[in-house]
């Protein structure tokens, strides 16, 4: 049978899961033809190196369960990558040459033992700053330098990382926490010994709730500048810091929603990413000018962009209905993955609802036949500081080839609303972002779109978390629920998960477990567990720093306890899952499950 009779003879679901795929490539700031990216070519996603001038690719890493995190060099003679064990995030940088071959690693910093990575940044002499966050040691910060032993520069309980490192290697700008509120960081900047230069903190103390963010030094010998994101006028935006000088310029970007920035090769302008209601788009700022001028890209979500030394953009599109691509600003494609393209789904509708909180987005897909009520899924999105955007997602389409609408929501705690709308998230942890989805459910009914006895609660990680709790405080609203990695006992969670997490849940809920018990049990799914009448399908990685298999395991056990209708898929990874045929394989037992238990048609799978 020939390639394509087997690919005519496959769902479309299961096409869209397999069509190769291509990150945005980076390039080497000395050796601009020298990429690096990130594609599922193999089934697996993994590094490949790309050398344009030669137009050679190769694949960089090779591991059962993947590997997503790598950094060039940046003369390009060599790619930094991150190598963890079965997804547990918890490893030690490797370093293998460009022009190498797979099998030609070593560790990049023999000194350093293995943790969860907190940022790194490599230097133009070789020297690199490397994060680490350990359980025991909180977060330390080292400067290694070629053939030299590692040097602790920075030490400290909470959470904190690597922002940059300058130009000529004399300044590293750090992110940090001290303040203890891990949603909201300070700066500091410091030289390679650890001295400080100069700090920029926006919390006063831990008394004020606003962000800071490094988003890189300016790309030119001798520059100082370190281009800062905000939030100080109510949401993200950038502006220009010179630790050095101790002047901080303001930019007249005057864009609703969230706004990042990144320097162009030269210094002389700044590439603008602004985000705004589940689209983005792309603008040139010049330092002085009066405002931006737009980058002109389709309509849907850039899900990453970079200026190149010749003044051209490249970026990362696509929007619900069609495939990502990598695009030119000259209108080439930039890179074009091997293989048959992942076959369109539907676009996605704006629906706006009233809620306790403001105005709700909410981006509705519906079957291109019927006119409903459908079955219909809430998939809500992890983060919990994330949002849902007009991009493309072999999830929801699934869903759409079989007969369901699809429902996401930005629920209050999502980004590109403004700092209020993600701030919203405190102490009522998961029950405010319940009464938004529950706001949203309840036009989704009145409306016509949604079937009430066919109403599907599901997500991943925190939209997980939020499945399990939404079927114990929802019991009536729900005709099933599919949670993938959650969080589901919220006290055991939060004494196994990662350092860094346990520092985001005491900033969420005010303390520690032993601090404001009451608050830990109201906001966890296992408070509630008796409570659930839905079928419960829960999928879960062995090896999850993040919502760790114990606490998964007791919420199954008192599921188990009262004969509860639930079925449980554990699989050998972390925090999902890298491999092409495994994550078809999780969302076949999820529309096996929903179907089975909605008893519809089971045609297509």
């Amino acid at each position: 049978m020939s390639d394509t009779q087997n690919v005519s003879s496959t769902p479309e679901w299961e096409q869209r899961f397999r069509a190769p795929r291509v990150s945005l490539p980076d390039w080497a700031e000395d050796a601009p033809d020298r990429s690096l990216f990130v594609s599922n070519a193999t089934g697996t996603y993994e590094l490949y190196a790309w050398d344009r001038a030669s137009g050679r690719q190769r694949q960089v890493t090779d591991r059962p369960n993947g590997t997503t995190d790598g950094l060039l060099t940046p003369d390009g003679s060599a790619i930094w990558w991150f190598s963890d064990t079965d997804g547990d995030e918890f490893g030690v940088w490797m370093r293998q040459p460009f022009d190498g071959a797979q099998g030609d690693d070593e560790p990049a910093a023999p000194g350093l033992e293995a943790s969860y990575p907190a940022g790194l940044a490599i230097g133009r002499d070789g020297t690199a700053v490397i994060g680490r966050s350990t359980d025991e040691d909180g977060t330390t910060i080292h400067v290694v330098r070629p053939s030299d032993a590692p040097v602790e520069i920075y030490r400290h309980r909470e959470s904190a990382g690597v922002g940059d490192l300058s130009h000529d290697g004399t300044l590293i700008a750090l992110e940090h926490t001290e303040h203890g509120d891990a949603m909201h960081s300070a700066l500091r900047v410091v030289r390679p010994d650890g001295s400080t230069v100069a700090e920029l903190d926006d919390t006063e103390g831990g008394t004020k709730e606003l962000g800071l963010a490094v988003l890189g030094f300016a790309p030119v010998a001798g520059d100082t500048r370190l281009l800062v994101g905000h939030q100080r006028r109510g949401r993200w935006e950038p502006m220009i810091w010179d630790p050095v000088a101790g002047t901080e310029t303001d930019l007249p970007i005057d864009l609703p929603g969230d706004v990042g920035a990144e320097w162009y090769p030269d210094g002389s302008a700044l590439l603008v990413e602004h985000s705004f209601e589940a689209r983005s788009e792309l603008w040139r700022y010049e330092p002085g000018a009066k405002e931006p001028v737009r980058v002109e890209t389709p309509a849907g979500t850039v899900s990453g962009a970079t200026a190149r030394p010749d003044g051209t953009v490249e970026y990362l599109w696509s929007s619900a209905a069609l495939p990502p691509v990598v695009r030119s600003t000259t209108g080439a494609v930039v890179l074009d993955p091997p293989g048959p393209e992942a076959p369109a789904s539907v676009p996605v509708e704006d629906v706006w609802v009233e809620g306790p909180g403001g105005h709700i987005h909410a981006l509705v897909q519906r079957p291109a036949t019927g006119d409903g009520p459908f079955p219909t899924v809430f998939e809500i999105h992890g983060g919990p500081t994330w949002h849902d955007s007009d991009a493309f997602a072999s999830g929801p389409a699934a869903w759409v080839d079989h007969g369901f609408a699809v429902v996401r929501v930005n629920y209050r705690g999502s980004t590109g609303y403004g700092r209020a709308w993600t701030d919203a998230l405190k102490h009522r942890v998961g029950l405010i972002e319940l009464e938004d989805i529950a706001a949203v459910r309840d036009w989704a009914v009145k409306s016509g779109l949604a079937d009430p006895a066919q109403l599907v609660l599901a997500g991943g990680s925190w939209g997980g978390y939020l499945t399990l709790l939404g079927l114990g405080t929802q019991p009536d609203a729900w005709a099933l629920g599919l949670a993938a990695v959650p969080v589901a006992d919220y006290v055991t969670a939060y004494h196994d998960e990662m350092e860094a997490l346990k520092a985001m849940d005491r900033t969420l809920l005010g303390g520690t477990p032993e601090e404001v018990p009451e608050r830990f049990e109201a906001s966890s799914p296992l408070t509630y567990v008796d409570a659930v009448r839905a079928p419960v399908y829960i999928s879960a990685g062995v090896n999850d720093p993040r919502c760790p298999i114990r606490q998964v395991e007791n919420y199954v056990d008192r599921l188990k306890a009262r004969g509860a209708v639930h079925e449980v898929y554990r699989y050998d990874a972390g925090h999902g899952s890298l491999v092409v045929e495994e994550r078809i394989k999780q969302v076949r037992l999820e529309l096996d499950f929903a179907l089975r238990h909605l008893k519809a048609s089971s045609s297509g799978i």
